[in-house]
């Protein structure tokens, strides 16, 4: 690899590590807007964060009395137990010693330890049951939340980033409640028992193991520093190279022909030398933690031993209350170093929580209004549902909606309140009617859709259905009669029948092959191994894209919605399956009010009305014939004098 591009290599990934260090996510989808997003890697209110935690738990307050009594019982046990070998062993080394004694001695010393391992016990399965539906409960919280955020909201985060709120940032949380939480109390009980049992077996041998302490903590802490700071790299290292793996198998056709494959791996290796190299690092530091302290501990534990020696030869102090102290200075230190180590998984759970309650906290879609205007569908057609209370539709009420009129008066509309996307756009689509839309990327077009099943509402004017505001109609009922085949083709797992069927879940399975034959998708479903009933997984992955837009199409197909959306619906078909679909897609538009998105201006030519849109505004309108006779932007782009950008 040449100098310059190792240079170009090295400061490219250094950006790529430098932004994984500051936890940073990064922003990929498509659409206007701002991109934005929620991240972190400390607590910025870890008191709210956890006081919100625990109110998943509160129900189970009994519970948590006896979880913590167990971990009290477990860890006084522990020293209890240790602490039975003073008696044991003067009885051992002292003149009133006896085999009855050491026996009884012995068994109580089991006794104890057996409790502490039942308590040990009970204490791990309880809480670990508690955290687990506590899991549960925030999982189906945010999820439920993710059903009701606006489309606003995943054009200004990545998927990605959502998706780290469910594994990453959730499974966080719960390494905090399953074992850290335990462990912090545990710990915290343990120092004090242990200095307490200290103090009460010999004043002097504990002061020696005070002053070694410090000592001990300042070089865990530098140790620490160091190690933190490793591991972090090693982390940032080891995301990039993932992220460099994803998208080179994910983009091989590219790779492959621009003959990229060479360069590849030598980009590969030095990613991952450079991983190796900060996982030497890391793994160094984060090792040598447990030597030091070792060492440290037997440098506290010799001098307390000898000094211990010298007592118990001059001032009289018991052997076994020696081998007690020295048995205790030894635990002292591990868990002041465990608490130490819980606080950055506390702190990481904390920055969690915060990040998946920010996602429970984004504003939801606006709440309908009480009397909102309803669509219903009773013997096969479909009604205005008019709330009693409503008295400016009233007129509308059970009046049946076949073929839609929809108008858009004078509508205005941004993603940003600073820059406006649409203005003053006015159109009519008249019951049945085709309205084809076509334009630069970036003229409106597909905005215009997505105001009308209101992903987004209007800044001003006004879209109606037969003469009702779509602001005054139920959001749900809205887009259940407004079905759309988008670009961008998503497939579920499941079954072609279940896929299709989610157009309409009550469709039977005539339909379903009804729909299939409209959209010309029946033949190429038949070829399959099993028919309508061949799994599809990975997003369709094992059909060609021109298939998984036939099934798509499908989708809208068997759904009885009375406004029809096609936004490039065809642009993954090629030209001869697009041709053969023509009449079946005429069918589906048959009994509908449809808009049409196409960069092939051959879709649009049977369309009622072409709206021309450049910069948000409608430049041209008219039929084909029409739009060809005024010789303007349409017809430059018909006859190829310019292209669409």
């Amino acid at each position: 690899m040449d100098a310059k591009r190792l240079e170009r290599l090295e400061r490219k990934y250094k950006q790529s590590a430098d932004a994984q260090l500051t936890m940073t996510p990064k922003k990929h989808g498509h659409g206007h807007g701002p991109r934005g997003g929620m991240g972190g890697s400390k607590p910025k209110d870890a008191g709210k964060a956890l006081k919100r935690i625990f109110s998943y738990i509160e129900e189970e307050r009994l519970k948590l009395v006896f979880v913590l009594f167990c971990v009290i019982v477990n860890t006084v046990a522990s020293l209890a137990g240790s602490y039975m070998l003073r008696p044991i062993i003067n009885s051992l080394t002292g003149p009133d010693g006896s085999v009855r004694k050491l026996l009884w001695s012995v068994i109580l010393m089991a006794c104890i330890f057996l409790i502490g391992v039942a308590a040990s016990y009970l204490q791990a399965r309880i809480m670990i049951g508690i955290s687990q539906r506590a899991l549960q409960k925030i999982r189906n919280d945010l999820f439920c939340k993710v059903q009701k955020l606006p489309v606003r909201f995943y054009d200004t985060n990545s998927y990605g980033d959502v998706m780290s709120r469910f594994s990453n940032d959730v499974d966080a949380v719960g390494e905090m409640m399953n074992n850290t939480i335990v462990q912090v109390i545990s710990a915290v009980i343990s120092v004090t028992g242990t200095f307490a049992l200290m103090l009460y077996t010999n004043v002097w041998l504990t002061l020696i193991t005070i002053v070694m302490l410090p000592l001990m903590m300042r070089a865990a802490g530098f140790v620490a520093k160091r190690s933190q700071k490793y591991y972090k790299a090693q982390q940032a290292a080891l995301g990039t190279l993932n992220g460099y793996i994803e998208e080179t198998v994910t983009g091989q056709k590219v790779v492959k022909v621009f003959c990229h494959e060479e360069i590849a791996e030598e980009e590969f290796a030095y990613l991952n030398q450079d991983l190796r190299d900060k996982q030497i690092k890391a793994q160094f530091f984060g090792g040598i933690m447990g030597p030091v302290m070792g060492n440290f501990s037997q440098i506290s534990y010799s001098l307390t031993a000898c000094i211990g020696g010298v007592l118990c030869v001059l001032k009289g102090f018991d052997l076994g209350g020696l081998t007690v102290f020295v048995n205790y200075s030894r635990q002292f230190s591990r868990p002041i170093n465990e608490l130490s180590m819980q606080m950055n998984t506390i702190f990481s759970a904390l920055a969690g929580a915060e990040r998946v309650f920010d996602m429970m906290d984004q504003e939801p879609e606006k709440a309908d209004a009480e009397d909102a205007v309803g669509i219903q569908e009773k013997d096969g057609k479909i009604y205005w549902d008019i709330p009693e209370n409503n008295m400016q539709y009233a007129y509308r009420s059970k009046q049946p909606l076949l073929k839609p009129e929809v108008v858009l008066q004078n509508v205005y509309f941004g993603y940003n309140p600073d820059k406006t996307i649409l203005k003053h756009i006015t159109l009519y689509a008249k019951p049945g009617q085709k309205i084809a839309f076509v334009g630069s990327t970036g003229a409106g077009k597909t905005t215009i859709t997505n105001l009308l099943n209101r992903f987004y509402d209007i800044e001003k004017g006004c879209i109606s259905i037969d003469g009702i505001d779509i602001v005054d109609i139920r959001r749900e009922d809205l887009r259940k009669n407004v079905a759309m085949v988008l670009q961008d083709t998503h497939l579920f797992t499941g079954t072609v029948r279940e896929n299709i069927r989610y157009g309409r879940l009550d469709a039977t399975d005539e339909e379903v092959i009804e729909a299939a034959k409209t959209a010309s998708a029946h033949s190429f479903i038949m070829r399959l191994e099993h028919g309508y009933d061949t799994m599809l997984e990975g997003d369709g992955a094992n059909l060609s894209q021109g298939q998984r837009q036939l099934l798509n199409i499908a989708r809208a197909a068997i759904s009885r919605a009375p406004i029809l959306i096609l936004d490039e619906a065809t642009s993954s078909v090629d030209t001869r399956t697009e041709r053969h679909i023509e009449k079946g897609m005429d069918r589906l538009m048959a009994d509908r009010t449809t808009f049409v998105i196409a960069h092939r201006l051959s879709t649009v030519r049977n369309a009622n009305a072409i709206m021309v849109l450049e910069n948000g505004e409608i430049i041209e309108r008219g039929d084909h014939e029409e739009l060809l006779k005024q010789r303007g932007r349409y017809y430059e782009l018909y006859t190829g004098l310019s292209e669409l950008d």
